[in-house]
């Protein structure tokens, strides 16, 4: 466990977050405590919960129901239809919790989803998701996701753009800020002493020498010579299509892939519900449950919680591990 319980923020509370914290709630208990942040009236009918004045009251209230930070929204939750009404407030929980983190009151955020959708139009959200706005509240330019379960960590360099827009967005600058912060949260938040990082081509076969593209030799290639010359452990560019079989996984710590999917694929492929979504490079730990909303299943308790215990155990690892 983590010096101080873990922040786990409501998300939007008419999908399935609720559902899942209770879930997650009731698997976990005393072994980790959390205290959710959101309002009780939110709570799955029959969810044994009781109200903390501050997030160290989680520690003691945990064992027998889940920790409440009340936060007040003003219109109810119905499942699947997120309510305008309550978009700022779901801002504002976020932000709460960055605050609480901050001060040392919790030891890590991890975050329910979020609908951007719902906000945008709701309170006029004007960041591109949940990532970019904590980066602001930390004061922080560039983060770096990461999607991690037992078996693969992998983190894309380029993320919520079209394909065709990938090539152009790829430079050495972002390759390289991107590896740095990589390199320096596996020391940092997972203890990985010298941390092994193999990076993917961005083109099949890794470009074949130029016959089918040539960023691997102008873009990939020179940053990672850049940073093995530092005595950084990276290798690539790879073919990607050879690297996430088991006995190539054992060779290194994480993977570096140039685009979304390129990098979803395989972890997805591999542990569909226990994957983590983990930000890099925040002066804080931030996990997130792998998935969206679920608005199609909201209000009817079929909710899979694996994935949102899987990121409060990678959370409080990761709070040790910077203890």
């Amino acid at each position: 466990m983590s010096r101080a319980p873990i922040a786990l923020t409501c998300g939007e509370p008419s999908g399935i977050g609720p559902e899942i914290a209770a879930k997650a709630w009731t698997e976990l208990g005393a072994r980790l405590p959390f205290f959710w942040i959101g309002d009780p009236a939110h709570l799955p009918a029959g969810v044994p919960h009781r109200e903390i004045h501050a997030p160290h009251d989680a520690l003691h209230v945990a064992a027998t129901a889940l920790p409440v930070l009340r936060h007040s929204f003003p219109a109810p939750a119905l499942p699947g239809q997120p309510a305008p009404a309550n978009a700022a407030e779901v801002i504002a929980v976020v932000a709460r919790a960055v605050d609480l983190v901050q001060s040392g009151a919790a030891g890590a955020i991890c975050t329910c989803p979020i609908n951007k959708q719902a906000l945008q139009d709701g309170a006029g959200f004007s960041h591109p998701g949940h990532t970019e706005y904590l980066a602001a509240l930390a004061g922080v330019d560039r983060v770096v996701m990461m999607l991690a379960c037992d078996a693969l960590r992998v983190v894309p360099v380029t993320i919520h753009i079209p394909l065709a827009q990938v090539p152009g967005a790829l430079t050495q600058a972002l390759l390289e800020q991107t590896l740095r912060i990589t390199h320096a949260a596996l020391i940092r938040d997972f203890g990985i002493e010298t941390p092994r990082i193999a990076v993917a081509g961005l083109n099949p076969h890794a470009g074949e020498g130029g016959k089918i593209g040539r960023e691997e030799i102008d873009v990939i290639a020179p940053v990672l010579a850049r940073l093995r010359a530092e005595g950084m452990d990276v290798t690539g560019p790879h073919s990607a299509d050879t690297m996430f079989h088991a006995p190539a996984r054992a060779r290194y710590d994480v993977a570096v892939a140039m685009y979304h999917d390129q990098a979803l694929i395989p972890i997805k492929t591999l542990d569909f519900h226990g994957g983590v979504n983990v930000t890099l490079g925040l002066p804080f730990i931030r996990s997130s449950p792998d998935h969206g909303t679920a608005f199609d299943i909201a209000g009817q308790g079929v909710a899979d919680p694996s994935s949102l215990v899987a990121a409060l155990e990678m959370a409080d690892r990761m709070a040790r591990a910077r203890g």
